[in-house]
Parts: structure tokens; sequence; C-alpha cells
């Protein structure tokens, strides 16, 4: 497997996470755990799916407890940074976001689908 390629981080996830390299990294590694690490009887598009939205679900909670930080800290600033970060990762992470076209992921997986057997 070594001789794959690193699966994608599907574009619109890069497009709206691209303020936040640490997410974008994150989301490559659980991506590369997937192409390392064989399930088997699982599809590996699939957990690559899985991976996905349980990492932005991470980010999702992460950003609202930086919300309840920055609102009990009173700095107006602090809040509205807070805030359009919980309204970002919501819509990264939703099907009608950043998870809506992943076609660059899915394409990965058809093309090494071989290598996945």
């Amino acid at each position: 497997m070594s001789q794959l390629p690193m699966p994608p981080v599907p574009q619109g996830l890069r497009e709206m996470l691209k303020d936040y390299p640490e997410h974008i990294q994150t989301l490559q590694e659980d991506l590369n755990k997937v192409v390392a690490k064989r399930s088997p009887g699982i599809d590996p598009f699939d957990r690559a799916i899985w991976m996905l939205e349980s990492a932005m679900d991470s980010f999702y909670s992460e950003a609202r407890e930086e919300l309840k930080v920055a609102e009990a800290s009173g700095d107006a600033e602090a809040i509205a940074r807070a805030k359009e970060k919980e309204r970002l990762m919501g819509r990264a992470g939703s099907g009608g976001g950043g998870m809506l076209n992943i076609s660059d992921l899915s394409d990965y997986f058809q093309t090494y689908k071989e290598a996945f057997k």
C-alpha cells in the first residue's frame, strides 16, 4: 500500500478550512489511516467518509467550546470570531456544505479499488 498516493482531502473541505491548516492536516492523517490500515469487510470509501464525519464533528464541538469560553469572557471580538468559526465548522461538516462534493475522494477510491481488495 505504500505505493498508493495519499487520498485527497476533498477540495470543498480544503477551501472551507483554508484558515485552519491544522484541521486539514488532521483530515489528511485520518484519510491516510484508511489507506494504511485495512478493515476487512468494510468499504474503504465508507471508512473514509466516517473518518471525515467524525473529525468534522470534533471540530464543531471544539468550536462550540471556544464560543462558550469567549462568551464567558465577554470579549465581543472573541465572541464574533468564535461564532464565525462555529458556523464554518457546522457548514463544513454538513451534507450541504463541505461534505457535499467529495467526488475527488470517491474518484481516488474508485481509481485504486483493486489495491483495497
